[in-house]
């Protein structure tokens, strides 16, 4: 793993993949990623152009631990993944969440973005024991991930997402030790 400017970099079997900051011209990968129905499928649907504009305006910020996934020796990319803080069974953890566009699917880039990004987790100087990711029950790839990067599953829980929005989801809860043994999984 190198870290060289704000890009991230880990050699997967297929390709390089790196995590770059979010910036003003990927606009485009956030409409993809957050605009299409099938995208947004295990998230209670799309999000608004409004809403993904203020999304956007926050991502691009320095500070805001949201990262896109590019792959190979281009600069386009093929999918996101951030961290941030929640509150959570009565204590502060960091949530994580990842998106990779359809055509990019199935090449393991979420794996390989994520194992990348638990990485800047550990590191990050606000320091919560645990990460946990809330993917669909439904979701296999995404629970897949979980499972392939040593999480832990606790249990199926109900939550509503986005808050306020009446939206309940049926998603799975599981967790990362930080204080673990160091290791971010596998490496399949």
């Amino acid at each position: 793993m190198a870290m060289t400017g704000g890009s991230i970099s880990h050699g997967a079997a297929m390709s390089e993949v790196r995590l770059e900051s979010w910036g003003s011209e990927d606009l485009s990968l956030m409409q993809r990623l957050l605009g299409d129905p099938q995208m947004t499928e295990h998230l209670g649907g799309p999000e608004s152009e409004q809403k993904i504009a203020e999304r956007q305006a926050r991502y691009e910020k320095p500070d805001s631990r949201q990262y896109k996934i590019v792959a190979g020796d281009g600069s386009e990319g093929a999918g996101a993944v951030g961290y941030w803080e929640k509150e959570w069974r009565d204590t502060t953890v960091w949530e994580v969440g990842w998106l990779v566009l359809p055509e990019h699917q199935g090449k393991g880039l979420a794996t390989a973005g994520m194992r990348l990004l638990l990485n800047i987790v550990r590191a990050d100087p606000v320091s919560h024991r645990y990460v946990h990711a809330f993917p669909s029950v439904d979701n296999a790839p995404s629970n897949s991930i979980c499972r392939k990067l040593g999480f832990t599953l606790l249990e199926a829980i109900d939550f509503e997402y986005p808050h306020g929005s009446g939206n309940v989801l049926h998603c799975n809860d599981w967790r990362f030790d930080l204080a673990g043994d160091g290791r971010v999984g596998d490496q399949g």
